[in-house]
């Protein structure tokens, strides 16, 4: 079974969504037999690399208000709870294209697990730790971290290496229907989106493993 995850290291949904996969998947066990890919989806290309303030961001481009956004950040917490994820304090945002650069290098690595364990830390390191996903210094140290190159990963960093790879991956997504994450597609022609619950992941997965 071939599942692909679509998502940003920003979107926090995206973060319970994966949180939510890996206690199916570990919940499913040897009952499937898969290969999991994560793949690329930008929030807001056009993020500066300095990033903004998350309100403001919210505000600009959701027309979120200040109590708006604290409301969502605590149904956000539930529910990361709940799927056993921790969100720090967010207060601001940053550009993701350098990390997600890292991520489909890592996916090519041939080294099993490398592009699940760097793209679980860097959920953690935004998410959880509020840290910048685009600076440099802390995705070497995440690339380290998971077991990767760090001499190879500064390459890539002080580059354009894989740029056009993930453009055309994050083109080839929009034009196939995805406009919105986390999505889940399962073996190229099954979609799910939005973070789903751990049951409904495990009911589905095992279903359609069935119909192999």
């Amino acid at each position: 079974m071939r599942i692909d995850f679509i998502s940003d290291i920003s979107c926090p949904w995206c973060a319970v969504g994966l949180a939510s996969l890996e206690k199916a998947l570990l919940q499913l066990g040897d009952e499937i037999d898969y290969e999991l890919h994560f793949q690329p989806f930008e929030l807001n290309p056009d993020m500066p690399k300095a990033g903004k303030n998350l309100t403001e961001y919210l505000s600009e481009k959701y027309g979120m208000g200040v109590q708006q956004v604290k409301a969502s950040h605590e149904s956000l917490r539930q529910r990361g709870l709940e799927v056993g994820f921790v969100f720090g304090e967010r207060d601001h945002i940053w550009n993701t294209f350098d990390a997600h650069r890292l991520v489909y290098w890592a996916g090519i690595s041939g080294i099993e697990n490398n592009q699940r364990k760097l793209k679980l830390a860097l959920m953690r390191a935004y998410q959880t730790e509020t840290k910048n996903p685009s600076d440099h210094q802390l995705l070497l140290q995440l690339v380290t971290e998971v077991g990767l190159d760090s001499v190879e990963a500064e390459a890539i960093l002080q580059g354009d290496s894989f740029a056009t790879e993930v453009r055309n991956l994050e083109r080839e997504w929009y034009l196939s229907g995805i406009t919105a994450v986390p999505s889940l597609v399962i073996n190229q022609q099954h979609l799910l989106q939005g973070a789903q619950s751990v049951e409904l992941l495990v009911s589905t997965l095992r279903d359609l493993n069935s119909e192999v």
